[in-house]
């Protein structure tokens, strides 16, 4: 009975550890499309500016989604 016990907590164990990592996957993924989103943005700004068709608020706005995705990005290992 004891060694029943130990493999039903051992793949509980592997059930959360698998849950905790589709959860992590599910939260890169969402990083991943709001920073595909700002570089977007960040794109049409800078080609609105080669155009000369850009509003006032362009350089202001450039910088937030720049700032925006030095928040957003991976951490590296140093």
């Amino acid at each position: 009975m004891d060694k029943v016990k130990e493999q039903a907590a051992s793949a509980a164990s592997a059930a959360k550890d698998a849950a905790a990592k589709g959860q992590a996957k599910v939260g890169e993924m969402q990083a991943k499309r709001g920073a595909d989103g700002v570089l977007r943005q960040l794109g049409l700004a800078a080609y609105l500016q080669t155009q000369n068709r850009a509003p006032s608020t362009t350089d202001a706005d450039i910088e937030k989604y720049i700032e925006t995705l030095k928040a957003t990005r991976p951490r590296t290992a140093n």
